[in-house]
């Protein structure tokens, strides 16, 4: 496994990386948000692996990336694994352009997990409260934000949460998976 001090191909990463930490939404549920985001015009929808999550992009010193390593796997050993339901539709319109399915079983241990996962050396503040959600439309126009709204009113998955993953954000403006934690 190469270590976060790397990059998978054997190369050095620059001084700071941008890195989030999120719950992996599985197949075939995963491709179906992700293909209805691109139905819907989402120029993000391809470039953004289909998730919840625990650590909205945050840029930290690859220096510290040893420290993030240690304290994400301290996380997961801490938590158990957890069965998610996706269920239904939101939206934090009118505050931010975003329709989202809603995380109906699982949103309380995500809470915990994302207060777990954003101490020690991710401390950081939020520009809004923690909500679990996964998002299907955002920054788009008011009329196909409401055909979103509609459409993700009859999904549902259900399935069962074994960790979580830390990815990074690349030049090309594609996030990455890079690696998981598995939960005892």
């Amino acid at each position: 496994m190469t270590p976060l001090t790397h990059l998978p191909d054997g190369g050095d990463l620059p001084e700071a990386v941008t890195i989030g930490v999120s719950v992996s939404v599985p197949e075939p549920y995963g491709t179906a948000i992700q293909d209805t985001r691109a139905g819907h015009g989402d120029p993000q929808a391809r470039s953004i692996p289909t998730h919840v999550t625990l650590l909205p992009p945050t840029e930290v010193p690859a220096e510290l990336l040893p420290k993030i390593e240690e304290h994400l796997a301290a996380v997961a050993a801490a938590h158990r694994p957890f069965r998610m339901l996706l269920r239904g539709s939101g939206t934090f319109r009118p505050v931010s352009p975003v329709v989202y399915v809603r995380v109906e079983e699982g949103a309380q241990e995500c809470r915990l997990l994302e207060a777990d996962v954003r101490s020690g050396p991710l401390a950081r503040e939020l520009a809004f409260p923690y909500h679990p959600h996964v998002t299907v439309a955002h920054g788009l126009p008011d009329d196909v934000l409401d055909q979103a709204y509609e459409q993700a009113r009859g999904f549902r998955a259900s399935f069962v949460v074994p960790g979580f993953g830390i990815s990074r954000f690349d030049a090309d403006e594609v996030w990455r998976p890079w690696r998981s934690y598995f939960f005892c």
